[in-house]
């Protein structure tokens, strides 16, 4: 079992900044890799940002988000962060933290709660 805790969201202005945090607890060990996903009122959940631990840490982004959101992971702390620079109204949505994992027999993804994200003047 892993369990993921989300913080840091909440309403910003356009243009603004928030940087949220994933903490990742249990069997951790079998993570591959951690990201997040959004999810818009009326809109299906889009995948923002990826950090693949098994690679390197590589990551990837949504076309909508790059240049303007970094993932980044602190090993010590088991915990991911998604800073989110020059905010749009279209980021507005519920951001959920996600785990990939796997050992020998399975493998299965975990969420987190979500955390709402609101970007409005």
């Amino acid at each position: 079992q892993v369990q993921l805790v989300e913080s840091g969201g909440g309403l910003v202005q356009p243009g603004g900044s928030l940087r949220l945090s994933c903490a990742a607890s249990g069997s951790i060990s079998g993570i591959n890799a951690m990201g997040w996903h959004r999810q818009a009122p009326g809109k299906q959940r889009e995948s923002v940002a990826t950090i693949i631990i098994t690679s390197g840490g590589r990551t990837n982004y949504a076309n909508s988000v790059k240049g303007r959101f970094t993932i980044s992971r602190d090993n010590g702390e088991n915990t991911v962060y998604l800073q989110m620079n020059s905010l749009k109204p279209e980021d507005t949505g519920v951001y959920s933290c996600f785990a990939d994992w796997s050992n020998d027999v399975e493998s299965r993804a975990y969420y987190g709660q979500g955390t709402q994200v609101t970007v409005s003047s």
